[in-house]
C-alpha cells in the first residue's frame, strides 16, 4: 500500500512512522494531518478507503471517528447556551419536562457535558430498540433512573451523549443536534465534517473494518456499548442509513485535515471557536471541570466540556483508534483518523514521533 502526501522539513520521523504502520499492515486506511503556526505541515494518506481496496485513501476521505464526535455535540449545546436558550447549570427538566423523574430532577447540562449525568449507557429497557430509533432512545433516557446520583461519579456517556443533548436542544432551543451543528457550528468553523453525510459526499466515506473479528468483545468499554445493538457492527455503520443519520455520540464523519485544523485553532483568542462561543463560553469549554476515575475508560481522567485535558494536551479520541489533539507543550495540532478498528497504539506512535504523550484519549 502506498503513502501519498507531504511532510515538511522536521517531520521526517512522523512520515517514517506512518509509512511503517501502513507497510506493516497495522494500518489499512488512514489519514494523518499536523498543523503548526496556522498551516498544515504534514498531510499523509495511506492505504485504502474501502474493504475491496479499490479506492486509495485521499486527503478528502471522510471517516467516522466514533467518540471524537462528542466534542462537536458539545459545541452545538454551547451555541444554544450562547443564545440564551439553555443554561449550563439549570436543571434539564426546566426544558425537557419528561426527563425530570426518578432522580434526574436536578441533572444539569454541565453534568451531561462532563459525563457526570449518571447515564453512561442506554437502559436495559432500550435493548429492543433499533439503533436509529432516535425518538425511542431519547424517551428511554428520559424515563430511566440514573445509574448513580448525577454529579457524584464519572463515566463517559459512550452512546448516550448525543441523544441527551439532542433532547435538550429540541425542547429548550427548538432545534435538533443535527440542525445546530450542520447549520451553525459547521459553517462557522469551516469544517469538512457532517452529522448526516449529504448525498454529494457519500462517495468520500471510508468503510470501517475490524483489525480482529473479536475486537468488539475485547473492549474495556464493551458493557457500555451493547444497547442498542449495532453501534460496533460494521454492517450497520457502513450503511447509507447510518451515515446519513445523526447519532451524536459516535457518527460524525470528517477528515484528518479538518480535525487537525480545528484543534490548531481551538485555544486561540482570535480563533473561530472563541468567535463562535464568545470569551466566557470559550473559557468554559477549555477549563478542566472534573478529575476522577472514569469507569468507561477504566482510569483517572480530567474532562473539560467535551474534551480530555492533561498537562500536555487537549484531546479527544474515539473507540477504534482515531484521535486528535492540541499539544499545550509544542503548540501543534494533530489528527490521526483510521477506518481499521483497533486500539490507539497507532496514533500513540505518531504522537511519540511528535514528542507528545497520547495517554487516555478514547475507550479501548
Amino acid at each position: 500500500m502506498n503513502v501519498e502526501g507531504f511532510a515538511e522539513d522536521g517531520y521526517d520521523e512522523v512520515r517514517r512512522v506512518f509509512e511503517r504502520l501502513v507497510d506493516s499492515g497495522s494500518e489499512t486506511g488512514a489519514g494523518l494531518s499536523v498543523w503548526r503556526d496556522g498551516h498544515e505541515v504534514v498531510r499523509l494518506n495511506g492505504g485504502w478507503s474501502d474493504a475491496a481496496r479499490s479506492r486509495p485513501w485521499r486527503g478528502d476521505t471522510l471517516v467516522q471517528p466514533y467518540s471524537l464526535s462528542k466534542s462537536f455535540v458539545t459545541l452545538a449545546a454551547l451555541v444554544a447556551v450562547r443564545d440564551g436558550a439553555l443554561a449550563l447549570d439549570e436543571p434539564i427538566a426546566r426544558y425537557w419536562g419528561e426527563y425530570g423523574v426518578r432522580g434526574k430532577e436536578r441533572t444539569t447540562l454541565r453534568q451531561v457535558l462532563t459525563h457526570q449525568a449518571g447515564q453512561p449507557r442506554f437502559p436495559a429497557e432500550a435493548a429492543g430498540l433499533d439503533l436509529l430509533d432516535d425518538e425511542g432512545l431519547r424517551k428511554s433516557l428520559a424515563q430511566a433512573a440514573p445509574e448513580y446520583e448525577p454529579g457524584t461519579s464519572l463515566g463517559e456517556h459512550a452512546l448516550t451523549y448525543g441523544h441527551l443533548v439532542d433532547g435538550v436542544l429540541r425542547t429548550g432551543a427548538g432545534t435538533t443536534l443535527g440542525e445546530m451543528f450542520n447549520d451553525v457550528v459547521r459553517p462557522a468553523l469551516g469544517l469538512d465534517a457532517w452529522f448526516g453525510v449529504p448525498d454529494h459526499a457519500l462517495d468520500r466515506v471510508a468503510e470501517l473494518e475490524y483489525a480482529d473479528p473479536g475486537w468488539p468483545q475485547q473492549l474495556h468499554a464493551a458493557p457500555w456499548l451493547q444497547i442498542p445493538a449495532g453501534a460496533l457492527d460494521t454492517a450497520r455503520t457502513n450503511s447509507r442509513a447510518w451515515r446519513q443519520s445523526v447519532f451524536g455520540a459516535a457518527n460524525l464523519h470528517t477528515t484528518a485535515t479538518a480535525m487537525a485544523a480545528f484543534f490548531s485553532r481551538l485555544t486561540s483568542e482570535d480563533g473561530p471557536v472563541r468567535e463562535l462561543l464568545g470569551p466566557q463560553l470559550h473559557t468554559e469549554l477549555l477549563t478542566s471541570h472534573v478529575t476522577d476515575f472514569d469507569e468507561v475508560f477504566g482510569t483517572d481522567i480530567t474532562w473539560t466540556l467535551g474534551f480530555v485535558r492533561d498537562k500536555g494536551k487537549i484531546a479527544k479520541g474515539g473507540i477504534g483508534g482515531s484521535a486528535a489533539w492540541w499539544s499545550l507543550r509544542h503548540h501543534h495540532a494533530c489528527a490521526y483518523l483510521t477506518r481499521r478498528l483497533d486500539d490507539h497504539s497507532r496514533a500513540a506512535q505518531i504522537a511519540a514521533a511528535l514528542g507528545d504523550d497520547l495517554t487516555v484519549v478514547g475507550e479501548d
